[in-house]
């Protein structure tokens, strides 16, 4: 299996599919790379060379104890762009992800990528401070917490549904899909999960939005209930001015597969543009 190796001896799965122009997907919390299942091969179809990769501590990659911090997790995505020599890359981050997105451009500017989009993600800002007076308040990451920490399994299950917008009107989820779902967040390290979850919400991106200079694509569901639009997508033009919004109506957090083939689209269009 393929690897890159980090600063600090990560290593880090990835897989490369195709050729064309280069795309990393970054997957979100508390999945990896093969939550882009219904992305990654329509993209290389559609002549891009996509590369998704599974975050430290999550799937195929290495589970060390520490580094769940964006700081270094950036430094990790810097690890494949670098090892795998790619220029004019576009950037992908859906969820967490987009936190890579935004912190690698910060740290490291925009010399090897063309393009960025942040899908359902948690930039600017989730965590409610005093001075992000609308974000979410601390209690409800704790109950993330305090739930892991006492039946993870139980937890990832019922987290699944909320992601997805499952429900009594909602038939277009299968109990496998959620099944599957969980599976893939189980494979995760116990501490990464933990630790992500931390990392998600209190990070402040705001300084790093207004460093990007290069064109960007925020997209969010108007029914997300896990990383809600109004502290998320529908704040990123305050600080970066120059992003093209898109709303998805009536779509939930996991979008890349409830709305796949709209947003698969949406991606190949800004990309190839």
């Amino acid at each position: 299996m393929p690897f890159i190796k980090t600063a600090d001896d990560t290593q880090i799965f990835y897989n490369d599919w195709g050729s064309g122009k280069p795309v990393i997907l970054i997957h979100g919390w508390p999945l990896d790379g093969d939550m882009w299942e219904y992305n990654a091969r329509v993209l290389a179809d559609a002549g891009l060379r996509v590369i998704s990769y599974d975050r430290r501590g999550f799937g195929r990659s290495s589970q060390p104890w520490s580094g769940y911090d964006y700081d270094t997790m950036a430094g990790d995505l810097k690890a494949i762009i670098d090892g795998l020599d790619l220029r004019d890359v576009s950037l992908v981050g859906f969820s967490m992800g987009g936190g890579e997105v935004a912190r690698y451009i910060g740290r490291y500017g925009k010399d090897r990528v063309s393009k960025a989009v942040l899908v359902s993600a948690v930039t600017p800002f989730l965590l409610k401070t005093g001075d992000n007076p609308d974000g979410v308040d601390k209690s409800v990451f704790d109950e993330m917490v305090d739930g892991l920490k006492a039946d993870r399994p139980h937890f990832l299950a019922d987290f699944g549904k909320k992601f997805y917008g499952a429900g009594l009107l909602n038939f277009d989820i299968s109990n496998e899909l959620l099944a599957w779902t969980s599976q893939v967040a189980m494979l995760a390290s116990p501490k990464a999960t933990l630790d992500c979850v931390r990392a998600f919400s209190e990070t402040d991106f705001r300084e790093d939005l207004r460093k990007f200079d290069v064109p960007t694509l925020v997209i969010h569901g108007d029914n997300d209930q896990t990383v809600p639009i109004d502290v998320s997508a529908n704040r990123v033009r305050d600080f970066l001015p120059s992003a093209e919004l898109k709303v998805y109506d009536g779509a939930p957090h996991g979008l890349y597969f409830t709305d796949k083939d709209r947003l698969n689209q949406d991606l190949i269009d800004f990309i190839g543009r």
